[in-house]
């Protein structure tokens, strides 16, 4: 049982400028104009620092005072957004302010998990609920952020975030700096830099590259996953199955971890949703840009969208039948085109010519690789939390089509990765089948062990 405080808006604790800030092509596109959920579940107060006379430090109160600080440098992300012509987004910068709630719960951490594994799916409709009015893109609170403490001491801090404003690496530099302020320090470490006119078209725009992520597919029967008796399952990818996934491979084929799970689980999925043998399936790669080039083409501390995307394609059968190492090429070949500074210009220009689309989601799968973001470092005073991390798979207006892969440590202290997947009961039991089917004819018999959270009963 979840009981909540009336939810209320932290503002800066300083004034702040009042201004009008607009945002980069990259951020306004139809893409990224939705909230997107996370959440860090943290353990009780033996386990964090100075408890000894500092253990009984409140975390809502704690948090509150830190975000209202931060919020201050981040001024930005206590305004609201406004549509000028062109769809063309811009902050107000009124210093309104975050809508923060407080929460209780009567369960405790372990509660979330098999032991002391922790991963999604959450009930995140009640670790994060959603305020009446303050999901539009437009108008509202660009935060969203509940504390919810628990009877073992510990607590989760759920976050919901208008993502036109940032994406993860953003939103985690803005509660780093909580973090640090919550923890004593006077400052943040870093400072914010909002220069989103690095990210604006060309004068004239070009567009140089083809940008099938954006196509415009007419739906046919099938082509997109249906909303209906969908289930969230989570999968766990540690070194062992990493090592049994590489061998399905030609050992002289170099590829990133990245690179071979998304082909596996690409293959694995579509598989699983029984396309016709002819129809065409997508796989979509989100790739920052952030410290991609040499010399950097953004400044440190800059905390604006910095994601393309590259796109890859086969017909179903091509794609089911032939070897991992098939699908593995294509996504080598797509992620060397997606990251030349060309290819970005293109993409920005693209925008902005064709009116700021969504990209494809027709027979398409969506990957984002969040291991090395930072969002399971996060200490407050009570240390690193137990998961940190996407609250579910299937963000925005599409259940099913975005996965992102999470850093994770399981209970033998083997660091892997966490793969949340969101399918239709029928298709996730296939793809379940597929997993273990491929995994059981590499070396070992190895499978990937399979988690589902019942958390959502008990509260």
């Amino acid at each position: 049982m979840v009981t909540r405080r009336t939810p209320e808006l932290i503002r800066p604790a300083e004034p702040t400028p009042y201004e009008f800030k607009e945002l980069s092509d990259i951020d306004d596109q139809e893409s990224l104009r939705y909230q997107i959920p996370f959440i860090q579940f943290y353990r009780n107060e033996s386990h964090s620092r100075g408890s000894t006379h500092m253990g009984r430090r409140d975390p809502v109160r704690v948090l509150k005072e830190a975000v209202a600080k931060a919020l201050v440098p981040y001024y930005p992300l206590a305004g609201r957004l406004r549509e000028n012509s062109g769809r063309k987004l811009e902050v107000e910068c009124n210093g309104e302010g975050i809508i923060f709630i407080e929460a209780d719960a009567d369960v405790t951490l372990e509660d979330f998990g098999d032991g002391d594994i922790i991963q999604p799916p959450f009930p995140l409709e009640e670790l994060l609920f959603d305020v009446p009015g303050s999901t539009a893109i437009l108008g509202t609170p660009l935060i969203l952020m509940q504390v919810t403490r628990l009877k073992c001491s510990g607590f989760i801090v759920a976050l919901r975030l208008n993502h036109t404003m940032t994406g993860l690496p953003g939103l985690v530099q803005f509660m780093n700096a909580v973090a640090e302020l919550a923890r004593g320090a006077q400052s943040p470490s870093i400072q914010p830099v909002w220069e989103r006119h690095l990210l604006r078209a060309r004068d004239p725009p070009r567009v140089t590259f083809e940008h099938e992520e954006y196509d415009t597919i007419a739906d046919t029967k099938g082509t997109v996953i249906p909303f209906e008796d969908m289930v969230h399952k989570s999968f766990f990818f540690g070194p062992t199955e990493i090592a049994a996934i590489r061998q399905l491979i030609p050992v002289n084929q170099k590829a990133t971890t990245f690179e071979i799970l998304s082909a596996f689980v690409w293959r694995c999925r579509t598989s699983a949703l029984q396309p016709e043998p002819e129809e065409i399936v997508r796989m979509m790669c989100v790739i920052s840009i952030q410290n991609l080039f040499n010399p950097p083409l953004l400044p440190p501390g800059f905390y604006g969208n910095t994601i393309v995307f590259s796109m890859v394609t086969s017909t179903a059968a091509k794609l089911c039948i032939n070897p991992i190492e098939y699908a593995l090429e294509l996504v080598k070949n797509s992620k060397s085109t997606a990251t030349s500074q060309e290819y970005v210009r293109s993409t920005i220009d693209y925008m902005v010519i064709k009116g700021r689309p969504h990209f494809t989601v027709a027979r398409n799968f969506v990957v984002s690789d969040l291991t090395r973001v930072g969002f399971d470092k996060l200490d407050y005073g009570w240390g690193q939390p137990a998961y940190g991390g996407l609250a579910k798979a299937g963000v925005g207006a599409i259940p099913g089509v975005l996965s992102c892969y999470v850093p994770f440590k399981n209970r033998h202290g083997e660091k892997g990765i966490v793969v949340p997947i969101c399918l239709p009961q029928s298709a996730m039991d296939l793809f379940v089948k597929e997993l273990n089917r491929l995994l059981y004819h590499a070396p070992n018999h190895l499978s990937v062990a399979l988690r589902a959270s019942s958390i959502s009963s008990s509260l």
